[in-house]
């Protein structure tokens, strides 16, 4: 049975042409999918009975679910979706004073194995498709206006997988999101983060999009990056850069890189220079400095205050824009590479 969320708007209005239906249905049904965010067809009131039934007989609506939520005592709060045959997916709503942001997956699972990340140890089962990444999207902004009193400001694909492995699903999902008979959000506010791979960066910039980048390095060299992230043997950083460069050239989208300190593997004065290094060679707008976040299976912790604030000071000498993005959710498994449905809920 067809999935009425993976219909055009036109494709809707020919089924109810084909059912001598009103062609005004379609605009009701389209509204109550990408609008009012129905989760079954008994949700469709200004329909009738009758065609609410013929509608469930000729499609289905399936959609992503809570299975479980947990609240840190710092305001995050992880959600464990389930998909209707059963697999968990993890996101997260992480407020501050001036942004409520949803963190969103875009897989089961992940392929890449990145050392340091939770969801790396986990087999990939499958992409979420566009509609259940929407799903996500809708359910972390009612979360956040009722605990906040706050829509969604901001929205990253930094979940679990890698968002470039699923790229039809990811800009499909960004463009219901955006669009405004869907959810409205400015692209502008919506952030892409991926471990790296060149092709489809460029690929980004040939379909000139609109949301923001933001490239997960965490080593400013093959040597070191090849260590921790597989990825980098088939797209090195060199790969990367003209990739980046390229994205840029078309779409002169916002590009951050992200960087996660280990204690003795990449927090020295050399990783810094290193570090300037790249950045200068990319019309980088961040480099955002992370803190470790300890899960199972790796060797590495973070480094001291004192390590962290002499590497942020570097950076800031040779003119870096650097931010310290300090951890957030660490007590509930919710922070940067610790999403792994555990069942700690």
């Amino acid at each position: 049975m067809q999935n009425i969320r993976h219909l055009s708007f036109t494709q809707i209005e020919n089924y109810f042409s084909a059912i001598n239906e009103k062609s005004f249905r379609a605009k009701q049904v389209y509204e109550w999918l990408w609008q009012k965010h129905a989760h079954s067809f008994d949700d469709m009131t200004n329909l009738s009975k009758e065609l609410r039934s013929k509608l469930s007989e000729a499609f289905s609506l399936p959609a992503l679910k809570i299975d479980t939520t947990q609240y840190s005592t710092d305001g995050t709060i992880k959600s464990r979706f389930a998909t209707v045959e059963g697999f968990k997916v993890e996101g997260v709503l992480i407020p501050t004073e001036d942004r409520k942001t949803a963190c969103v997956s875009s897989q089961i699972g992940c392929s890449l194995s990145c050392k340091f990340c939770a969801t790396g140890y986990i087999e990939r089962k499958r992409n979420l498709n566009f509609d259940e990444i929407y799903d996500e999207v809708v359910l972390i902004n009612k979360q956040s206006e009722k605990m906040y009193e706050k829509k969604l400001s901001n929205i990253v694909f930094m979940g679990m997988g890698e968002p470039l492995l699923n790229y039809n699903n990811v800009l499909k999902a960004i463009e219901k999101i955006s669009a405004e008979d869907g959810l409205g959000m400015s692209p502008r506010r919506i952030t892409v983060s991926t471990a790296g791979i060149a092709k489809q960066i460029i690929k980004l910039g040939d379909d000139n999009v609109r949301f923001k980048l933001a490239l997960s390095l965490h080593a400013a060299n093959d040597y070191k990056r090849n260590e921790i992230m597989p990825i980098n043997e088939a797209n090195n950083i060199k790969a990367l850069i003209d990739a980046l460069n390229y994205f840029y050239k078309k779409t002169e989208n916002e590009i951050t890189f992200e960087y996660i300190l280990f204690k003795n593997f990449n927090d020295s004065q050399k990783d810094a220079e290193e570090l300037v290094k790249i950045y200068r060679q990319v019309p980088a707008d961040l480099i955002n400095i992370i803190e470790y976040n300890p899960i199972d299976n790796f060797r590495f912790t973070k480094p001291d205050e004192a390590t962290t604030e002499q590497f942020m000071s570097y950076l800031e000498k040779h003119r870096v824009n650097t931010r310290l993005r300090r951890s957030r959710g660490k007590d509930i498994d919710a922070a940067c590479g610790q999403l792994a449905n555990k069942d700690r809920f």
